[in-house]
């Protein structure tokens, strides 16, 4: 069992501090964490209250979602290409942003289109949005997910654009992780495991999570990150998904440190 300690507490720590959301593979959260097992940086782990206001975190870091990460008195790093510049810098091996411009330009590109505003996770949450707060959902997880809808402002026409901006990017992973397997590279870039492998690993639980004896998660979670739109689902192709085992096996820790 991990332990956490609180964001008050955290604050005065030095050092590498890292807010987390325990008990759900989060994309962020896991790939912050896979990123930090790879680099083999020590840090200490910070308490984030998934459904709650958490009032501390947003006086220290200007908002309130996970992760977060804090070395000594710099400010506090909430976006994941801010992050990962930050365990490069403290860690330069193994090294995980390519050295080559070519290579260093498309794995930052591709990257953000899983992570960044309106990519892969975005318009993913605006699917979920969309169905856990339809009728015939019970008034708990509807207010749920539509608090989670006005943090990254839901729309009707957002929701029926979001399956195909999810599967377009799918598709494009696809014939880039294709390509690199026909010239006999078992990564998206060159021939070693970048950030963009672990995001990929990462961000596939928000459409098939590792089985519960692998990933052990609340049965609403599961149930959301499961409850996928079939465009998106028929995107995602055993070549991707294999891809996200064979990264997890080789290089990472199982998510979900309760």
């Amino acid at each position: 069992m991990a332990d956490y300690v609180e964001v008050r507490d955290a604050i005065g720590i030095p050092g590498l501090r890292v807010v987390l959301t325990p008990g759900i593979p989060g994309p962020f959260s896991e790939a912050a964490k896979s990123i930090l097992h790879v680099k083999q940086l020590p840090y200490v782990k910070v308490r984030q209250d998934v459904l709650g206001a958490n009032p501390e975190l947003l006086a220290w870091s200007a908002q309130t979602t996970a992760p977060v990460a804090a070395w000594n008195d710099e400010p506090p790093r909430s976006t994941w290409i801010e992050q990962l510049y930050l365990f490069e810098r403290l860690a330069p091996q193994p090294a995980l942003i390519p050295q080559d411009f070519d290579q260093r330009v498309t794995m930052i590109g591709l990257a953000n289109e899983l992570n960044g505003e309106n990519g892969f996770s975005w318009n993913r949450r605006h699917i979920m949005v969309r169905d856990f707060t339809r009728p015939d959902r019970d008034a708990a997880t509807r207010e749920i997910y539509a608090k989670l809808g006005r943090k990254y402002w839901y729309s009707e026409e957002a929701a029926a654009q979001a399956p195909g901006r999810c599967a377009d990017i799918l598709q494009r992973l696809d014939a880039v992780l294709k390509r690199q397997q026909a010239a006999g590279r078992r990564y998206f870039i060159g021939d070693a495991l970048s950030a963009l492998d672990i995001y990929w690993a990462c961000v596939a639980a928000m459409i098939d999570p590792l089985p519960d004896d692998l990933c052990p998660m609340a049965p609403l979670f599961r149930d959301v990150y499961t409850n996928t739109d079939p465009v998106l689902a028929a995107a995602a192709s055993p070549a991707l998904m294999a891809h996200r085992d064979w990264i997890y096996r080789q290089h990472l820790q199982l998510p979900i440190d309760l």
